[in-house]
């Protein structure tokens, strides 16, 4: 070989050899520079973080309990039989509440209820709470109504009631606001979910109640739920359930709403004030209600004696239909209080009734599902029998629960075992503010001779969140 082909050879493959290593060279940094993160440059927009002003706290009560077609020259007519007695308070530090009487153009005789204001303190929210109660014993009505006075809402369910023959029971929709509300009423009850003639397009003018007969709009229906919808403004809406076995008046209530269906619904402090009688006629004292509005479900009923782990009833499963209402008798119950919980497989609203009695003299009351409170909360404890506060914790952990008087002369903590309830006596007419280290629930009782209620402790409306302008 001669020296120039030995020369061309070794060129040739250096050129190989170079071409080779500038070829893995790119793949390597083509790799890299995808694998490694390049800088990038960003602008933060200019923002501004600031809290809306609060708006005025709201309440409107249900007023003194009615009486319809007292007056025999006028059927239709209804009047008030006894007047609400109200007990009011306030955010500490704060001015009294203003009081706004509502108009209530269906009432023949009698003042209307009232709703109460609390304007805020600078940019801080003042929460009012408010309860009302009432005594009648009269012919044709008789018992012991005690109710929570609360904020408007755009969509309310009333469970209970009856529009069978003996019931004179009132749907009660108060405006506190400035603006008129539409509402429509929807009827659940054996034949599924109804809008009845006359209870769409209702006009509540601001500062006012109307007043529906239930039998108007769920004449027959033994266990009807109510839908309660408003456009244009929210509206306080209630139902006072009263009974007439023959001649004689069986109690009177005055229920409360249920803001929304849930899967899981609590009803705290049921008071069971009768032994089961040897017949088995006392054994339907306690009842409980329950709609699925939407879906066919099933729902597993469990019911616990306060202070106690374990149940007293064997949990009971019941099949439910959509937009039919179902009822179950919790039976044998002994004297105390219980806790009903009543899960679902689809969103729920639920009560439990319950009675003294069936005689004369005795009372009922419609126990309604405790939301969960998870802040610094007022509640009012109305006139009456001495109220108990029966306070449940779903949490897993024990829950301090911190009740003080609206004075500070009382203080009270409760130690609250993981799923477990505990009771407390409380003064009526006094306000507390209720303040629980973790999520619980609570409810107030009121029981006496012949007298029968449940409210359930709402929790305070949460302040307004911060919100973010950009410029």
């Amino acid at each position: 070989m001669s020296d120039r082909r030995v020369f061309r050879w070794a060129t040739t493959s250096a050129r190989m050899l170079i071409g080779t290593v500038v070829s893995v060279a790119a793949v390597v940094a083509v790799v890299t520079a995808v694998s490694v993160p390049w800088p990038t440059i960003t602008h933060e927009p200019v923002s501004v973080s600031t809290l809306p002003a609060p708006a005025a706290s709201v309440v409107a009560c249900d007023g003194g309990l009615l009486s319809i077609g007292r007056d025999a020259t006028d059927a239709d007519a209804i009047a008030v039989a006894t007047p609400q007695t109200v007990t009011v308070g306030v955010s500490d530090g704060a001015p009294p509440a203003e009081e706004r009487p509502l108009e209530v153009t269906d009432l023949a005789i009698g003042q209307g209820p009232v709703a109460f204001v609390a304007q805020p303190m600078g940019r801080s929210r003042v929460d009012v709470a408010a309860a009302g109660a009432s005594t009648v014993r009269a012919d044709d009505l008789a018992g012991f109504a005690a109710s929570a006075c609360r904020p408007p809402l755009l969509e309310s369910w009333l469970v209970g009631g009856s529009g069978a023959t003996g019931a004179a029971d009132l749907v009660l929709v108060s405006n506190p606001g400035t603006v008129a509300a539409t509402v429509e009423l929807t009827v659940y009850g054996a034949e599924g979910e109804q809008s009845p003639p006359g209870s769409s397009a209702l006009i509540v003018a601001p500062g006012t109640q109307r007043i529906v007969p239930l039998a108007g709009i769920a004449l027959g229906e033994e266990s009807p739920v109510i839908r309660v919808s408003a456009v244009g403004a929210p509206v306080h809406a209630s139902l006072q359930t009263s009974i007439m076995r023959t001649l004689t008046p069986g109690g009177v209530d005055q229920v409360g709403a249920v803001p929304q269906p849930e899967q899981t619904q609590t009803i705290t402090g049921v008071a069971v004030t009768g032994a089961p009688g040897v017949s088995g006629a006392s054994d339907e004292a306690t009842v409980l209600r329950i709609l699925s509005p939407s879906a066919d479900a099933t729902a597993t009923v469990t019911v616990t004696a306060t202070g106690r782990a374990e149940p007293t009833l064997v949990p009971d499963a019941v099949s439910l239909v959509a937009g039919e209402p179902a009822e179950l008798a919790l039976a044998g119950l002994a004297i105390g209080s219980y806790t009903v919980t009543v899960v679902s497989d689809a969103p729920i609203v639920s009560a439990v009734w319950q009675a003294t009695g069936f005689g004369e003299g005795d009372d009922f009351a419609w126990y309604t599902p405790s939301p969960i409170v998870d802040v610094p909360s007022l509640f009012a404890a109305p006139s009456g029998p001495l109220p108990s506060l029966t306070v449940a914790n779903p949490g897993d952990e024990p829950a301090v629960v911190a009740v003080t008087s609206e004075d500070g002369a009382f203080r009270l903590e409760l130690t609250v075992p993981a799923g477990g309830t505990m009771t407390a006596r409380l003064s009526p007419r006094t306000v507390y503010l209720i303040d629980p280290s973790s999520p619980i629930r609570a409810a107030l009782s009121l029981t006496g001779d012949g007298a029968l209620a449940g409210i359930p402790v709402w929790p305070a409306d949460a302040a307004s969140p911060e919100i973010v302008v950009y410029p």
